[in-house]
């Protein structure tokens, strides 16, 4: 991902306070209990999700309520931390300057400190959000759409739900 597209979310974050999350929209995509867990996430993840969503329906005429719902709900699992910019930005720049210490950092053991937090969030959220809509019985291309938004797409290729993915990382890449 280039620096200028992690520079505008950092600056969409840090002004996410004046932002209003359009609710009406998210509500249209979601049920309502996976309208619940996205409204436990932190507004910058809610706007991101959102612009993902648009991103996504920019695109095509039509966008599966499968896709839609993975737009808006690919981050939820970073609801377990919430966390601030500053901290976001020292994993995103430890993932990309320092691959093997951000691998060493990333690993979860037991009780997070603060300071491990961001690395962890960062490599863990996909496998904590599937967790989270595994409990509310979200369908099953929902929860591995999400599960796998963070992998390498060249992982997946041959998957069926690949051409999905990749449209959700591209999205989600884009904002």
């Amino acid at each position: 991902m280039a620096i200028t597209t992690r520079l505008k979310q950092g600056l969409r974050a840090l002004f996410a306070f004046s932002t209003p999350i359009d609710i009406e929209l998210a509500q249209h995509y979601l049920s309502r209990s996976q309208l619940a867990l996205f409204q436990q996430m932190a507004r910058p993840e809610q706007l991101h999700s959102l612009n993902v969503l648009r991103t996504l329906l920019a695109q095509e005429t039509h966008t599966s309520p499968e896709l839609a719902a993975a737009a808006l709900l690919h981050d939820v699992g970073k609801a377990r931390y919430h966390m601030a910019v500053w901290q976001k930005t020292a994993s995103v720049l430890t993932e990309k300057l320092a691959p093997s210490l951000f691998d060493q950092l990333s690993q979860e053991e037991g009780h997070l400190r603060w300071w491990r937090a961001p690395f962890v969030v960062r490599e863990q959220h996909p496998a904590w959000g599937a967790q989270m809509l595994r409990e509310i019985d979200a369908a099953p291309g929902l929860i591995w759409l999400v599960e796998h938004h963070a992998d390498p797409f060249s992982q997946w290729k041959d998957h069926p739900q690949a051409p999905l993915l990749a449209r959700l990382k591209a999205a989600d890449d884009a904002n």
